[in-house]
């Protein structure tokens, strides 16, 4: 059974810096290209970043030169580093393969910037 568990948002100033941890289990991470994806209230979920398989990196443009997606294969753990955060940055962080299994959806994990 496929399980994604992020874990680490939580409440930060404007420029402040965050770091979201998915735990991924039921198939391994390694084969898979991965991603985040955010929902802010009211918008639709967007792709945030993606690392292949290879290791490859992309992002969306919002969060270039801010956001950093890494994985760990041996923990079978994907990350996201989000510095410079924003207000717009506020959402609910979501991890799935890219691109998504639409039934494994996580809990996400609430990223709230404000002052």
């Amino acid at each position: 059974q496929v399980q994604l568990v992020e874990s680490g948002g939580g409440l930060v100033q404007p420029g402040g810096s965050l770091r979201l941890s998915c735990v991924v289990s039921g198939f391994t991470l390694r084969n898979d290209a991965m991603s985040w994806y955010r929902q802010a209230p009211g918008k639709e979920r967007e792709l945030v970043a993606t690392v292949t398989s290879r290791g490859s990196t992309n992002s969306t443009d919002s969060v270039k030169g801010r956001f950093i997606i890494s994985k760990l294969n041996t923990q079978n753990t994907l990350y996201l580093q989000m510095n410079s955060l924003k207000p717009e940055d506020t959402a609910e962080y979501y991890c799935n393969t890219f691109p998504p299994m639409p039934r494994s959806w996580g809990q996400g994990t609430q990223v709230t910037v404000s002052s």
